[in-house]
């Protein structure tokens, strides 16, 4: 095995889906995937191109995204490091719903095949029981997004955003907790379906109370139990 290929195996190993995998099953994944590098801002797949193709996040952050009829950006999803995503191929999509873009950063991906991933799937009943649990999950985060919609106002749900987003990435500092991240304050607005104006207020006002401090890449919060 040559160097490229060992790290390519050590970092596919660090992904929680395939911690359930045997080393002849990880040397069969490694084989079966390509690994690519792509620019800041680049977009990974577009709307109506074909579902054949599964991907793992090496590096970097991308967003899952659609554009409503009248053309207004709508990001459904965001992932960091050690993700999958643009999984539906798995389920029955044949073609791309949305688009998958990278953000201020290039990212760093493992590409592979549908049907390579249900063969794996199909020997290892772990495996296949990690994916339909990392479906559920993303079904309950995506009815939680609608509940969020349709009963809490902008403030809320931007309060809300910035909690779950250095619950789930944020490094803790003494009592204090740090997210960075890639987002403008129109990101921000295009996952809370909200306005950057609303965003850049919200913000703001929760500078000006201490209970946040921001800026470029980075959100400090100060106290995560008096961020409401």
């Amino acid at each position: 095995m040559n160097s490229a290929s060992t790290t390519t195996l050590a970092t596919l190993s660090q992904f929680p889906l395939f911690e359930c995998l045997n080393e002849e099953e990880k040397r069969r994944l490694d084989a079966m995937s390509e690994y690519k590098i792509k620019p800041k801002f680049s977009y990974i797949y577009l709307p109506d191109e074909p579902s054949e193709t599964i991907y793992f996040l090496a590096k970097g952050m991308i967003k899952i995204a659609t554009h409503s009829d009248d053309g207004k950006e709508v990001i459904k999803s965001l992932f960091q490091p050690l993700a999958m995503f643009g999984e539906l191929g798995i389920i029955g999509e044949t073609k791309r719903q949305d688009f998958a873009q990278a953000l201020r950063e290039e990212v760093h991906v493992y590409m592979l095949k549908v049907d390579d991933l249900k063969k794996l799937m199909r020997s290892n009943f772990q495996l296949c029981d990690k994916v339909m649990a990392l479906f559920g999950n993303r079904l309950i985060r995506a009815e939680t997004k609608l509940e969020s919609l349709i009963f809490k106002d902008a403030r809320t749900r931007i309060v809300e955003f910035i909690k779950d987003s250095v619950a789930r990435s944020g490094m803790k500092i003494g009592f204090e907790m740090l997210l960075k991240h890639s987002l403008t304050h129109q990101d921000i607005a295009n996952i809370t379906c909200t306005s950057r104006q609303t965003v850049t207020l919200v913000l703001n006002e929760l500078r000006k109370s201490d209970l946040i401090y921001f800026n470029r890449g980075k959100i400090l919060v100060r106290d995560m139990a008096k961020l409401a």
